[in-house]
């Protein structure tokens, strides 16, 4: 049987997020913050209809804000995060194959119906979906992943389509291609599509009926593909199996400038325990870490500095002290003192999965405790709430902490920050 593709895709899933918990944003304009409230990073529709662009500093439009009565958060991770696993865990219900492609999108196999089960199925989908998290998504169906992708922006753009598109209801796709800007098609790009549209291409529709070898000389297989999943064949698979990281950094900004040593620790030493959360939350255990600090390359006026070192661990581990130690070895030794950072950063590396560790009788009992140990924690942090069990090393104040002074409560994981009911 032909497969058929779904992209489900969460309208704009931040600032959606933030009105499913306050239902006094509904049809209010809404924009969520970047790192340190810096940047705009998402836009209710009622946002975009007010100009607010993407990426455009909060600072340069507060007289926007202000007139428009918009409401503005920094970013709450730890809420997007767990409202996206809600709304992966319904769709895993629906279809066994599905590709969680970012926090707010996954293909998914529709294979086994027929096509005139399509749309009264992916509307079953979206209203269980906005049932069981109150998040709203569009759904694009079609042959291909590259076409489902086309049908979802059709679908958004669309209301009359409530929520869901099926393209394979048309045999003859050349008029919504032409509709789309080669630049928007999935796999192209900015970059690519300029270079596409000196020599004619401008659409979707060209790009697909472009002569292959024009393709393949500026974009090789990838052009390709990309190409015959537009005229309907499928060559891009599910990717269903969520591979281990080869490497796992965890980096922010400060929330202000950090020139004493005894708080960069603190930074390094808590950017280091997330990153080994990462890493065993995927099974798997690291040779090497390495840290990074850097000044403000945008302010010159200050003196720069940007350095980092590599360390090997003796074994392959995931025992965060072990880590914690070696992270703070290297730090001391890029450090300068007077320096203004703004910026620290972990990277392990040399992952491998946990059960390819050899170890004698002694060390394998050593092993086992230890990650007896990290295991206990992790549970803890995860059911009570991040954190709830830290390492000393990471500081209790945390002054240097990035920025978040608008971030919503975490209503879903942490037990402090629970909604209250009056009755």
């Amino acid at each position: 049987m032909k497969n058929i593709f779904a992209l489900v895709d969460c309208n704009n899933f931040y600032a959606s997020c933030e009105r499913v918990f306050n239902p006094k944003l509904k049809s209010k304009p809404v924009v969520v913050l970047s790192n340190n409230d810096g940047c705009i990073v998402a836009r209710s529709d009622e946002a975009k209809a007010l100009g607010i662009k993407m990426g455009v500093p909060f600072f340069k439009i507060k007289d926007i804000i202000k007139k428009n009565n918009v409401a503005y958060f920094s970013s709450n991770y730890a809420l997007y995060a767990d409202m996206s696993q809600r709304v992966m865990d319904t769709l895993s219900k629906y279809t066994p194959g599905i590709e969680v492609y970012s926090i707010d999108e996954a293909f998914v196999s529709l294979q086994e119906l027929t096509k005139e089960d399509l749309t009264s199925y992916c509307k079953k989908i979206r209203d269980e979906i906005y049932r069981n998290t109150g998040l709203p998504v569009s759904i694009g169906i079609a042959e291909t992943k590259t076409l489902s992708k086309i049908a979802n922006e059709f679908c958004k753009k669309n209301a009359v389509l409530n929520g869901v598109f099926d393209m394979t209801q048309f045999k003859d796709k050349s008029k919504l291609l032409s509709r789309v800007p080669v630049i928007d098609v999935w796999g192209i790009g900015k970059a690519l599509g300029k270079h596409f549209m000196l020599i004619g291409v401008f659409s979707a529709k060209d790009f697909a009926s472009v002569d292959p070898c024009v393709i393949r000389k500026k974009m090789g297989v990838v052009g390709t593909r990309t190409q015959m999943e537009l005229n309907g064949i499928s060559c891009i698979d599910l990717d269903e199996i969520k591979h281990p990281k080869k490497e796992i950094i965890s980096s922010r900004s400060f929330g202000k400038y950090v020139t004493d040593i005894n708080e960069l620790e603190e930074a390094v030493s808590q950017y280091t325990c997330r990153a080994l959360e990462k890493l065993r939350m995927q099974r798997s255990l690291a040779n090497f870490i390495y840290v990074f600090i850097q000044t403000n390359h945008h302010k010159l006026s200050d003196t720069q500095h940007a350095e980092g070192r590599f360390a090997a661990l003796p074994n392959s581990s995931s025992f965060t002290p072990d880590f914690i130690q070696t992270a703070k070895q290297l730090l001391r030794k890029i450090y300068k003192p007077g320096i203004k950072y703004i910026k620290a950063g972990v990277m392990l590396s040399g992952i491998v999965p946990d059960d390819s560790l050899q170890l004698c009788i002694d060390d394998s009992k050593d092993h086992s405790r230890r990650r007896s140990l990290m295991n206990s924690i992790d549970i803890i942090n995860k059911d009570i709430g991040r954190d709830t069990v830290r390492f000393a090393s990471s500081g209790i104040n945390q002054n240097w902490q990035m920025k978040m002074s608008f971030r919503s409560r975490r209503y879903t994981t942490n037990w402090s920050e629970l909604m209250t009911v009056k009755i």
